[in-house]
């Protein structure tokens, strides 16, 4: 009988061991199931869903390959927590919205509308903890990959339903489709906004990515946009009647 079966035995038997030693381990470390999260964030953002593995990500996160699947399970799982984790940034851009008096008849509405819908995002971007969300974001939803839309369904499709009827109340004169076609719209800029860096070398090194500061140049040029694309009926000018000059006696 060969020596090397029994070795070979113990050493595939000690895989499940380690695992579970490694997991074990892990109880006394909470700080590494945030560390996977990040690792995910950074990875999706930089390369997309669909390009990283659960191993890229444990050796990102500085952990056992088998915590990422303790904490998160598979991969697309480990994606909705992300959202997950930051589900409060929706309820944040909701509660803006809920905020602004929609007055069709002030000029400020739309504004505000608009401002309650960037402003969270440009914040998230700008902050060293939510940088690589806010690109993961911008970067995923650009495509439409199956996790991409179960995301964009469970996620944003309720946050987009809220802003739209916004848009629809303060614009009564535009259809809600046509609310619907701006939102996509200013959607857009948002988006590229945040993911493009091309702006610094076509600025001459002048302008950064995702700058903060122009958000309120963001917010002008999303109205003015809305204002041209949907614009207000003129109002009809009012009738003259014709008068017939009366005849004088003679």
């Amino acid at each position: 009988m060969s020596t090397r079966t029994p070795t070979a035995k113990r050493q595939v038997s000690r895989a499940p061991a380690q695992a579970a030693a490694a997991v074990a381990i892990e109880t006394a470390r909470p700080d590494r199931k945030q560390a996977i999260l990040l690792a995910a964030e950074k990875l999706f953002s930089q390369h997309g869903y669909h390009a990283v593995t659960i191993r890229q990500i444990a050796e990102e996160a500085g952990v056992p390959l088998a915590l990422v699947g303790y904490y998160y399970g598979q991969k697309h799982e480990l994606f909705h927590a992300i959202f997950e984790h930051w589900g409060h940034s929706i309820e944040a851009r909701l509660a803006g919205l809920a905020a602004v008096n929609i007055d069709p008849d002030d000029a400020r509405t739309l504004p505000r509308i608009i401002d309650a819908f960037t402003a969270p995002v440009l914040a998230l971007r700008a902050s060293a903890e939510g940088e690589y969300y806010a690109l993961l974001v911008a970067r995923e939803l650009y495509h439409a990959t199956e996790e991409a839309d179960r995301v964009l369904r469970a996620y944003f499709d309720p946050l987009a339903e809220a802003y739209i009827d916004a848009l629809h109340l303060a614009m009564p004169h535009a259809t809600r489709s046509q609310a619907a076609w701006g939102y996509q719209f200013a959607l857009g800029s948002l988006l590229h906004h945040l993911n493009d860096s091309r702006i610094e070398r076509l600025s001459r090194g002048e302008n950064t990515r995702a700058d903060p500061a122009v958000a309120p140049m963001l917010v002008n040029f999303i109205v003015g946009g809305l204002r041209a694309a949907l614009p207000r009926p003129k109002a009809a000018k009012p009738s003259q009647k014709k008068t017939t000059p009366r005849r004088q006696k003679t």
